[in-house]
């Protein structure tokens, strides 16, 4: 009996296997006829029914026009280096490419078609597509596939032929060369936007070549990378780069869904569902997002094409809440190179179905456990506290954890550099990929811990090879809070460190930031750090009063140790290759902790101009 119980579990845990071997077998029978990739042929029909529904939706398809018009009277683009890189260039290829395809096949003006094909024929003559950073041919495979299967009926079998061999010559034969094929077992965004773009191609020439379509589908379906969405939808890269690849997966499982009927699983990857939540969720209350890990520098959003495939997936319109204010910017879409999808992937949704959520925070595990909470989505006085955790080793990652932001009264009063411009660093030999603990990357001021809102000992980095979690967390009407066990980043140091972060109060509400430390074997200093855009003024022993550029103010009050004195360091860096970081500057204070002893740091963050003299007096393990 338990031999059979044995074989009938493993027969189940074998039909749940998202990749493995060949149990995703693709095959061309039936595929349809060109246009395939994303939009049917005669499906233009049911967009432009939507259009006409919806003045939102009429708005953005006229920018799609606008933008495609002003591509009229535009060379098409040359090819162009910036050092080690010719992605940018691929993605203004794969933007025009889209925009111009989407305004034939819903207008039927040739013109459109003309300068789209005068595109494709432009970058299809270029030497190569610069496999040797393979994100570049990821690219611009897809937007020239794209370009090839929806103009297919128009182009001419001189062009069409010309384009087809770009394709396998520059896009698909170079992904198959072991000098430039890493991305096929990476685990990170590369895994995602190179096989999306090679499978892009696959299944644009596939009727001329079956079997190596075959091939670079059964690959990319195989071999792309989802793992780290799981348990709970975190993005372990930051939601910078969940923009990114998170955006491809969707095109890939889209085009695949679209093509075969199937998106062979992939949709249902643990975490992928619930990761659409946690883009919400990033996003603070002044629209700018906890931009942890290799994120833009000042946390902009602009519009996330891909959720509105998650609300239509899931019939869920309170993922785009976030995205309404940016649909009300339609002067600000026309840079984002994927807006033609967002045509296909938002057919049917209704605006009054766009709605607030109701959950106020979000936790997650995974490689970067991240703790979101805020006391409103539609409040703009309302606190965002987000709280990052994880571990230095990890894709993209800073040693930022235990770090947090903190948003209130529409200011980020505590912030995060995010990162410095890769080509900046790399073009004075800087080494920024290199993730082990000596490595050039920590000696980037914005890179290591220093620089973050969280603890420093000694003036030493914080482990690379160590992890934390978010160890407890809750919600209730007067505290919201999320506590970790920090010991494993600083074991060299001391002996225990826990941090929980909280927003508290019904009313009066501000933020808590406690830590309870044991100190090692031998006396430790812990340097307390918040980065501010603000100005920061002392008002007394343990207090300053931070004021905005509007004029708003936040009072930081150090609760424990008495008697400490705050301060403020300068964020300028002596080193040469180090960006500037101008108008920002370190608050906080220093700490000496006894060998042994046990030490409790705390900080009220307090909206307002002045002191409410509340103070949250637990210990964490009572949060």
């Amino acid at each position: 009996m338990k031999k059979f119980i044995v074989i009938v579990i493993s027969f189940f845990i074998i039909l749940q296997v998202p990749v493995s071997g060949e149990i995703r077998r693709i095959k061309l029978g039936g595929l349809p006829q060109h246009p395939r990739i994303l939009l049917l042929k005669n499906e233009e029909q049911s967009i432009k029914r939507f259009i006409s529904s919806d003045v939102c939706w009429e708005k953005i398809h006229e920018t799609i026009l606008t933008e495609s018009e002003k591509l009229l009277s535009v060379p098409p683009i040359e090819r162009v280096m910036v050092g080690r890189r010719l992605l940018d260039v691929s993605r203004k290829a794969l933007r025009n490419i889209f925009f111009l395809s989407y305004s034939y096949r819903l207008t039927n003006d040739k013109a459109y078609a003309e300068r789209a094909e005068k595109e494709l024929l432009a970058v299809a003559a270029f030497k190569d597509w610069n496999p040797s950073h393979f994100l570049d041919v990821g690219e611009m495979t897809m937007g020239v596939a794209i370009g090839y299967d929806w103009l297919y009926d128009w182009l001419s079998e001189e062009s069409k032929s010309i384009v087809r061999n770009a394709i396998i010559e520059k896009g698909i034969r170079p992904s198959m060369d072991d000098r430039y094929n890493d991305f096929i077992t990476a685990h990170n965004n590369w895994s995602q936007v190179c096989n999306t773009g090679i499978a892009y191609g696959a299944l644009a020439i596939a009727e001329d070549e079956p079997a190596l379509a075959e091939e670079m589908l059964h690959r990319s379906v195989n071999n792309i990378y989802m793992a780290d969405y799981a348990p709970d939808g975190a993005y372990p890269e930051g939601a910078g780069y969940w923009s990114y690849g998170t955006s491809y997966n969707v095109m890939f499982i889209s085009a695949l869904d679209k093509a075969f009927g199937t998106d062979f699983g992939l949709s249902g990857t643990p975490g992928f569902k619930q990761t659409a939540e946690y883009a919400q969720h990033v996003i603070a209350n002044d629209y700018h997002i906890f931009n942890y890990s290799d994120s833009d520098e000042y946390g902009r959003t602009g519009l996330n094409t891909t959720l509105f495939w998650f609300a239509r997936k899931y019939d869920d319109g309170t993922l785009l809440w976030m995205q309404k204010r940016e649909l009300e910017r339609l002067n600000k879409l026309g840079g984002y190179r994927l807006l033609p999808a967002l045509m296909v992937w938002a057919n049917g949704i209704k605006q009054r179905t766009i709605l607030p959520p109701k959950k106020k925070m979000f936790t997650a595990q995974g490689k970067s456990p991240v703790c979101f909470m805020r006391t409103s989505w539609t409040d703009k006085k309302a606190i965002f506290l987000g709280f990052k955790l994880g571990s230095p080793s990890v894709s993209h990652a800073h040693m930022d954890i235990g770090s947090f932001v903190m948003v209130a009264d529409g200011v980020r009063w505590a912030c995060d550099f995010g990162m410095q411009q890769y080509e900046s660093l790399e073009s004075k030999g800087m080494d920024i990929w290199n993730r082990e603990q000596n490595s050039q990357r920590w000696q980037v001021f914005r890179y290591n811990n220093m620089a973050h809102n969280t603890l420093t000992f000694d003036n030493q980095l914080q482990r690379v090879k160590g992890y934390a979690k978010v160890d407890r967390w809750g919600e209730s009407d007067k505290l919201m809070f999320a506590v970790s066990d920090l010991t494993d980043m600083y074991r060299d140091r001391v002996s225990e460190v826990k941090r929980g972060v909280a927003i508290v109060g019904e009313k009066n509400q501000y933020v808590v930031v406690r830590d309870e430390i044991e100190g090692g074997k031998e006396l430790s200093t812990v340097r307390w750090n918040m980065l501010t855009e603000c100005r920061a003024d002392m008002i007394g022993d343990g207090k300053a009063v931070l004021v905005a550029k509007n004029g708003k103010r936040l009072v930081l009050r150090v609760d424990y140790p008495k008697g400490v004195k705050v301060c403020t360091w300068s964020t300028k860096s002596p080193n040469s290759w180090d960006a500037g970081n101008k108008n920002t500057v370190f608050v906080g204070f220093e700490y000496k902790v006894p060998a042994g002893e046990k030490v409790v740091l705390q900080v009220s963050l307090l909206p307002g101009k002045k002191d409410n003299g509340l103070l949250y007096n637990k210990e964490l393990v009572n949060w």
